[in-house]
């Protein structure tokens, strides 16, 4: 279970989900933290630019690749707004990357954009244990979720406000 140590990096994932949502981009944001709780990476969005791969847990993926040995990716944790779609679960196990820690999951954000009326995405939301069975996942996490809804609402009803 997430302690209250951890909730700190979950408050930054919210963070960066609202960064990425100031830069007009969809709200998801994500932290790789080492074992020892030394914050590795950070990111958050970037879909705006046309790439719908520009997802946060995968660009830590790719990150912990290239700069981590493997000892050090089993031992990582990527702290995350949002449960990881099934290409940034498969990038996760892929690479070899420890534990997963999500605000909110899939199936929440599913039932969110439903109620909106947004239409289902290309690509089938599946839980990462699902894509991933040999992650440790945990999440959601219910003492942030509410501010994870908050932000997804915001992005899609931007245009109401004029932004």
């Amino acid at each position: 279970m997430v302690d209250d140590s951890e909730l700190k990096y979950l408050r930054r994932c919210v963070e960066l989900a609202e960064l990425a949502l100031a830069a007009g981009d969809e709200p998801f944001g994500s932290v790789l933290v080492a074992a020892d709780g030394t914050v590795l990476a950070e990111d958050h969005n970037r879909v705006a630019s046309g790439d719908r791969t520009r997802h946060p847990e995968f660009e830590l993926a790719r990150w912990s690749a290239s700069r981590l040995t493997p000892e050090q990716r089993a031992g990582a944790t990527v702290y995350t707004s949002g449960e990881h779609c099934p290409m940034c679960a498969a990038a996760h196990a892929w690479v070899g990357l420890g534990r997963i820690v999500y605000v909110a999951s899939s199936a929440q954000l599913a039932l969110w954009l439903g109620e909106w009326g947004v239409p289902e995405p290309p690509v089938r939301a599946l839980p990462v244990h699902e894509v991933a069975p040999g992650v440790t996942v945990e999440g959601p996490v219910p003492e942030l979720t509410e501010e994870v809804r908050a932000l997804h609402h915001r992005f899609l009803h931007r245009g109401d406000r004029g932004e």
